[in-house]
């Protein structure tokens, strides 16, 4: 596989330094690295796309490296940023790393060969290394006047308030050289001679190459790096993608569930699917295809979103995690059993409704229209008249059986997970009332 090719069918290639393509063609297997930033101890759908690039590469027939930042993510990388980050500790830094490598296992292989993934910590090596001995071996390599030339230096040492921008830390200044040094330990020890990474690291990238290039200089040695970079993923609308309303979507499914996961895919915009399917799978073009034209004839039935949401799920989390997505999401929008839903997936259907804590004691005489009126303090109904009347003209459920009587007894209702009532009033608008 040409990776380039590849990536550019996909709509993931970006840029790439000259020589960069008939490197790939004639040095393999060639390693490749990629740094992730260890300040959350998750990946997110942004990464996920950087992380495709290293699938890519491997496939290609190529070794990928995975470059855990536990040194760099305790500075803070200065790129689209506008403010200094929160600096984390290193016992921090090495949890988020175990995290981190066990998601990667999930999309790379780590067995042993010539083409295996490893994972690496840059902390590892600048843990060793002195101030003084840095200057002195990496530092004399750049001058001041090739750093500041970069955008993200210019960008926030202007001070401009109109862009936010609270000026550049010396600390925050040096970590294009400590990235541009990863890239020279890399080569030195793995024989790594390509970076890559998203558009928007372009400039810490080739510091890196520019940096082997001045070491080797100054040895007599032959440089050998260059530089590849994907696509940022953004929105028909170019809005960044991977926030949901809730925010970041995580790839960990305790700060991201399998279900909410599946439903950020699902919801794509016809306008972004195309996309997303491309850069986000491994299916094949005649595969994508296949579906798009599947899609293009009956687009209410959403099978491009479904074929996107499916795929991209089960490998982040597994099968059974999509299937129990895919049935919550027909419980949901199909008519489902509610009852079937354990309280953790219930939550999570009903996540972005409003949720109402009631006392369980004080509904045992309770008739429906005041429970749904009064009881809870008016956020469903306005009054005991507008319930009675809706009531009466069918238009309420609760767990998916239509209240007949505004009289009826609350206490005969079956609670969810023993504690729950779906309220639905007319056809969209529902309610969760825990029972407490």
């Amino acid at each position: 596989m040409n990776l380039i090719e590849e990536l550019t069918w996909r709509g993931m290639y970006h840029d790439s330094m000259p020589g960069t393509a008939e490197h790939l063609a004639t040095n393999a297997p060639i390693t490749g690295y990629i740094g992730f930033d260890p300040t959350a101890a998750s990946l997110h759908i942004g990464n996920l796309a950087t992380i495709m690039l290293l699938v890519h590469l491997q496939r290609a027939g190529h070794r990928p490296v995975a470059l855990v930042g536990g040194a760099t993510g305790m500075i803070g990388d200065p790129s689209g940023k506008s403010v200094e980050r929160n600096l984390l500790d290193e016992t921090t830094l090495r949890h988020n790393q175990a995290g981190i490598q066990a998601q990667l296992e999930k999309f790379l292989d780590f067995s042993e060969g010539p083409t295996g993934a490893l994972v690496v910590n840059n902390y590892d090596w600048f843990k060793e290394i002195g101030f003084l001995g840095f200057l002195r071996e990496v530092g004399k390599h750049l001058t001041v006047n090739y750093m500041m030339a970069k955008d993200s230096v210019k960008r926030r040492i202007s001070g401009n308030e109109d862009s936010g921008a609270d000026g550049l830390s010396y600390t925050e200044f040096s970590y294009q050289l400590l990235q541009g040094y990863d890239f020279v330990h890399l080569n030195k020890t793995l024989g790594c001679t390509l970076q890559m990474g998203a558009s928007d690291q372009w400039g810490n990238i080739t510091t890196g190459t520019e940096l082997i290039r001045r070491v080797a200089n100054a040895e007599g040695t032959e440089a050998k790096a260059y530089a590849l970079t994907g696509q940022l993923i953004t929105k028909a609308d170019g809005t960044k993608y991977g926030k949901s309303e809730t925010g970041t979507v995580w790839l960990d499914a305790t700060m991201t569930s399998p279900y909410q996961f599946y439903q950020f895919f699902l919801n794509s915009a016809d306008a972004d699917a195309p996309r997303l399917i491309r850069v986000f799978t491994l299916l094949s073009k005649e595969e994508i295809e296949a579906i798009e034209a599947e899609h293009a004839a009956a687009p209410h039935l959403r099978t491009l979103q479904k074929a996107l949401a499916a795929d991209v799920t089960t490998r982040v989390h597994s099968a059974a995690a999509t299937e129990a997505a895919i049935a919550a999401s027909q419980v949901l929008f199909g008519g489902g059993d509610l009852a079937s839903l354990d309280e953790a997936t219930l939550l999570d259907v009903f996540a972005g409704v409003p949720h109402l804590r009631v006392l369980r004691a004080e509904m045992t005489e309770l008739n429906t229209a005041t429970f749904l009126s009064d009881f809870t303090l008016h956020k469903i109904f306005p009054s005991k008249g507008e319930a009675r009347k809706m009531i009466q003209s069918g238009g309420v459920s609760i767990n998916r059986e239509k209240v007949t009587s505004p009289d009826a007894p609350v206490a005969a209702l079956q609670h969810l997970a023993g504690k729950y009532l779906v309220v639905q009033k007319g056809k969209k608008n529902y309610f969760l009332v825990e029972l407490v």
